[in-house]
C-alpha cells in the first residue's frame, strides 16, 4: 500500500546514457557505476482503505502519486 523506491523512468534515462557513452567509444569496464538519484513516494489508498488503515494527511502531502 505504500512504497518508497527509485524512480523508475529516471532508471530508464540513465541507462539511456550509459549505452550513448558506450557507443561514443568508453569502455563498459571503465564507467562507474551510479546508484539511483531520484526516488518516488507511492500511496495507495484504496489497498489501505481495504485493510481499514488510515494514512496521515501529512504523509499523504508528500507523497509523489496517490492511487485512489
Amino acid at each position: 500500500m505504500i512504497s518508497y523506491g527509485p524512480d523508475i523512468s529516471d532508471l530508464f534515462r540513465r541507462a539511456g546514457e550509459f549505452v550513448d557513452k558506450i557507443l561514443r567509444g568508453a569502455k563498459p569496464g571503465e564507467i562507474p557505476v551510479e546508484q539511483p538519484i531520484k526516488f518516488e513516494l507511492v500511496v495507495n489508498l484504496k489497498a489501505a482503505r481495504t485493510l481499514g488503515l488510515e494514512i496521515a494527511p501529512t504523509l499523504l502531502a508528500r507523497a509523489d502519486e496517490v492511487v485512489e
